[in-house]
């Protein structure tokens, strides 16, 4: 493809302005032209605009835009979207984060102008990623403490929420056989015992117009679920699972957290203990298929010799096929957030570059400040002018001689202060994205341990440009490149001829 027609990306505008907003001035079409002005500046291309003028909060998520712009992402009709701030795309974070998991997925970007967050950038990828590893700890933080309180109370025999177990029923806060459902629940296990396979019971049990507590017919998965509970048999067995957020089922906990309690039984302990005998001996008799192991530094990891490092199935290195230099995962890992902590804790470099930044920033404010204020002497000239022309002082063709001049001045002002608005968008971006990356970096190394794989694998992709491997293990980490403020304070003025 020719370079000089490569095509720009395609970027969506999110407009909501709430009425009380417009009354105090605050239009559509100022936050349209600041967000037009930075994709410009961006090299990007609109190609929609959402419109949510007067729309609460509240109803953002059924209104038809809102629908609209999410089908766009997910089809890649747009790869971005731009809006004033954060609080008139979503008003809660839960909501927002709904929002970036669809970007996310699509592979599409955030970009809160108000907010200075542009996920577009290297920076501004890690700034959302250890957002929402925070918002994650602080989910599981909350969720422990609420768990805590599940084995007291389930020693004590107290309801912990949710439905009674399919074949029992609460009463007065005890756990009792239902007479409905209790038959159901020893059939299961009469049949189970009798063909030994859960879907044939699940036939069996539709066919004789046997349906689940919902009406639902009955599956192999829920025949699997009401063979492995013990209640039946009078045991009741409690907090031994959990659910962590985002997964599609729950994971049972170490045995040793397990709490029982006694209640009636539906059937006998004979019949329960030869079924989940059947169980096991299946269990044990199929093969799981290995999972496969999904390395930190896959693809960002060469070998000194240009060729990229691979882990082989049977060893713990990283590998050059080439000339057999390796280097330990558990090594690599540890020398990477090493380098990663001297970096982001060098209070020399730290400090030079946020003091560039905002000098530089400075510059592009008073720029700004300039430009409104003459933009403001402009309206008051022609609101001074009508009034003279109301009064009668100035005559129309005199009044149309001097207003067309001052109008068309205000009009060429309004436009150079939303593109020095959008100017210094970019840069608040920037600073503030790689200014939060070296402060989190002070902290990074402590909470590391707690991150998941994947947290941690998105940490590496938004800062490793590459990482290379020398002889006796000489590691070499490039990280991507923070932009100087100097440089692009210099490409915007160019640009823009101020």
């Amino acid at each position: 493809m020719n370079r000089n027609h490569q095509v720009k990306r395609p970027v969506g505008i999110w407009i909501r302005v709430s009425t009380e907003d417009q009354a105090k001035g605050d239009s559509p079409e100022h936050h349209e032209h600041r967000a037009r002005c930075y994709a410009e500046s961006k090299d990007w291309e609109v190609v929609e605009v959402y419109h949510l003028e007067g729309v609460s909060g509240k109803n953002v998520g059924d209104h038809a835009e809102t629908k609209r712009m999410l089908k766009d992402i997910e089809s890649g009709h747009i790869t971005g979207l731009i809006f004033s701030k954060l609080a008139r795309l979503a008003r809660s974070t839960r909501q927002l984060l709904d929002f970036a998991d669809v970007f996310r997925d699509a592979g599409a970007d955030l970009v809160s102008l108000q907010e200075s967050i542009d996920t577009s950038t290297p920076a501004g990828r890690l700034f959302y990623t250890m957002i929402a590893a925070m918002a994650q700890w602080e989910r599981e933080e909350i969720a422990d403490r609420v768990s805590a309180s599940v084995p007291i109370r389930a020693k004590l025999g107290k309801p912990l929420g949710g439905q009674a177990p399919f074949g029992y029923q609460w009463k007065d806060k005890k756990l009792i056989p239902d007479p409905k459902e209790a038959p159901i629940r020893k059939r299961v296990h009469e049949l189970f015992r009798e063909h030994r396979r859960k879907k044939t019971v699940a036939q069996l049990l539709n066919q004789a117009g046997y349906r689940t507590r919902n009406g639902s017919r009955f599956s192999d998965t829920t025949v699997a679920r009401l063979l492995d509970d013990p209640i039946v048999k009078g045991l009741r067995r409690a907090n031994y699972s959990q659910k962590p957020n985002g997964a599609n089922k729950g994971l049972y906990k170490p045995e040793t957290d397990w709490v029982y309690s006694n209640v009636e039984p539906i059937i006998s302990e004979e019949l329960w203990d030869e079924c989940h005998a059947i169980i096991v001996g299946q269990r044990k008799s199929r093969k799981k298929p290995s999972k496969r192991a999904v390395n930190l530094f896959a693809g960002l990891i060469y070998c000194e010799c240009g060729k990229r490092m691979y882990v082989p199935s049977r060893t713990q290195k990283y590998v050059c096929s080439k000339c057999r230099n390796k280097i330990p995962i558990d090594d690599m890992e540890h020398i990477f957030i090493e380098q990663l902590k001297g970096f982001m804790l060098s209070p020399k470099e730290v400090e030079s570059y946020l003091q560039e930044a905002s000098v530089t920033i400075s510059e592009r404010q008073a720029t700004l400040n300039r430009l409104m204020t003459q933009l403001e002497q402009a309206k008051q000239e022609m609101d001074a002018l009508f009034k003279l022309y109301h009064d009668g002082q100035i005559p129309t063709k005199g009044f149309g001689e001097r207003y067309a001049p001052i109008e068309k001045r205000q009009k060429e002002l309004e436009y150079q202060t939303a593109e020095a608005q959008a100017q210094l968008d970019i840069l608040k971006v920037e600073n503030l994205c790689c200014d939060h990356i070296l402060m989190e970096g002070r902290d990074l190394a402590e909470r590391w341990p707690k991150l998941n794989r994947d947290e941690k694998r998105r940490i590496v992709e938004d800062l490793t440009e590459e990482i290379i491997i020398g002889k006796e293990e000489e590691v070499t980490i490039n990280l991507l490149y923070f932009p100087s403020f100097k440089d692009v304070a210099k490409e915007q003025r160019t640009a823009s001829g101020l």
